[in-house]
């Protein structure tokens, strides 16, 4: 059973419906005890870091989650449910994220794309993949595999957690590892079927380890 947390985010039915299609059973819920007997958890979302974080402790999720965590649950953030897992963003100043992993969340800068005009904000598109570490969710996916984005802000994590890297006039740490804890800031369920090979990792994660 795949436990998908439910906080009002966008983009939680998507998430679902692409596991469902890799053949796992899933339950879209809030409630602690069946998060927490789930075999995997995942934390989608799109929206701002602070309305997020705002939800998660209004629902009493943030306990939720770092006893997820605890107890070696794999566990994996999609786009806003990886900047949550950091201590704070500069969206949203002054508000605390979940502080599970080091890094800086921060807005993607103003600058020019290759083809000589100004990057648009928010970065919305298809990316290529670098993966400068091993990671276990891009077992079997080639370097340079394109996956979908969208974010105005971007994650700078502490270099030992990185697994994969996208550039966009600045380079940005696409996907982290920490123990249990996997997280993407693209979108693997809209990502073909890369993303799919990507999703179909983390739901093989603790099988055979």
């Amino acid at each position: 059973m795949v436990g998908i947390i439910d906080y009002d985010a966008g983009n939680v039915k998507s998430v679902e419906k692409a596991v469902q299609f890799l053949g796992e059973e899933t339950v879209l819920t809030r409630d602690p005890e069946r998060i927490l007997s789930a075999d995997r958890v995942i934390l989608p979302g799109v929206g701002a870091f602070g309305d997020a974080m705002d939800k998660l402790n209004r629902y009493g999720l943030v306990d939720v989650i770092h006893a997820v965590v605890e107890k070696g649950i794999p566990f994996l953030g999609i786009c806003l449910g990886l900047q949550l897992l950091f201590e704070s963003s500069e969206e949203s100043p002054g508000v605390a994220g979940l502080g599970i992993l080091k890094g800086e969340i921060v807005r993607i800068p103003d600058g020019i794309g290759p083809d000589g005009q100004p990057l648009k904000i928010p970065h919305v598109g298809w990316n290529s993949l670098e993966f400068p570490k091993a990671g276990r969710l891009f077992a079997g996916i080639s370097p340079q595999s394109y996956v979908y984005f969208v974010h105005s802000y971007y994650l700078k994590a502490e270099e030992d957690i990185v697994t994969a890297r996208a550039e966009y006039g600045v380079s940005i740490d696409a996907s982290v590892e920490k123990g249990n804890v996997f997280a993407c800031q693209f979108h693997p369920e809209k990502s073909s079927q890369t993303g799919l090979a990507i999703l179909k990792n983390f739901l093989r994660i603790g099988e055979k380890e």
